[in-house]
């Protein structure tokens, strides 16, 4: 039903356009893939499609496997990129971010790509593109109920977790010449505020605390320029520090007494 109406609001404002003289033959190309884009969105808002047929793939770990899930956004969806490494090479990791993603989407696909796969540990780093806005306004509030919940699904399935710190962000990168205003999608209070809380939170139930900020940010609270090429994202840099960080955490958490 969205589908066919999406298609009627193209037919209808490109025809409007064209009688106008106003909207060219690529402007309407344009706005049907925009709107296809939306669609196959709207019809799977958590993105489970994206890891289905590698989780069926996925055979179930072996004897003392110590497997690890990590699920966020695009920072962990980029570690698979051969220009920073590879993710983890010869190690049982998983890699389960999705670019652009929010700790509710998260949440959603939380059993089929983290719980379904029988990891030991998972490393849960999110709530960045929330504070951006990018699934709508939200607070601080309900990315902590998020995350609690994606804790108490771990714990009761017997996955230890670890949560990771957000990244700082910054304003240092320029595009056409102006700066790239990170701080003002995700203002640095509010990401100090979720750092604390999820530090507090991991010491007070048993998790373990990854913190990536303070390796990486810089004496002004930005994201220190040489770990990252847009202000946001870390660069091949950025994912040399904090590879050993996550490595300690993931062996912290391993022996760690449930």
């Amino acid at each position: 039903m969205i589908g066919r109406l999406m298609a009627v609001i193209v037919v209808i404002v490109c025809a409007m356009g064209f009688t106008l003289g106003q909207t060219s033959s690529p402007d309407c190309a344009e706005m049907k893939t925009r709107l296809d884009r939306a669609e196959t969105r709207l019809n799977d808002w958590p993105a489970l499609a994206r890891y289905r047929e590698d989780n069926k793939k996925t055979a179930p770990p072996a004897k003392n496997e110590q497997r690890v899930v990590f699920m966020g956004d695009s920072i962990t969806d980029s570690w698979d990129d051969p220009r920073y490494g590879g993710f983890f090479p010869g190690k049982p990791y998983i890699d389960r971010g999705i670019s652009g993603q929010t700790t509710p989407q998260m949440l959603i696909r939380f059993r089929a790509d983290v719980i379904d796969l029988k990891p030991k540990v998972v490393v849960i780093l999110a709530g960045t593109n929330d504070i951006a806005g990018n699934t709508g306004p939200t607070t601080i509030v309900a990315i902590e109920d998020n995350l609690i919940s994606m804790a108490e699904l771990a714990t009761a399935n017997g996955i230890r977790v670890v949560f990771a710190s957000v990244l700082p962000v910054s304003d240092y990168e320029m595009r056409d010449g102006k700066p790239i205003v990170q701080t003002v999608r995700r203002p640095p209070a509010q990401i100090l505020e979720l750092n604390k809380w999820l530090k507090d939170y991991a010491a007070a139930h048993h998790h373990t605390y990854l913190d990536y900020f303070s390796a990486m940010v810089d004496d002004k609270g930005f994201l220190k320029n040489e770990l990252s090429d847009d202000g946001l994202h870390p660069n091949a840099q950025g994912y040399v520090v904090m590879a050993p960080l996550a490595e300690a955490a993931i062996t912290a958490s391993l022996k760690r007494r449930k």
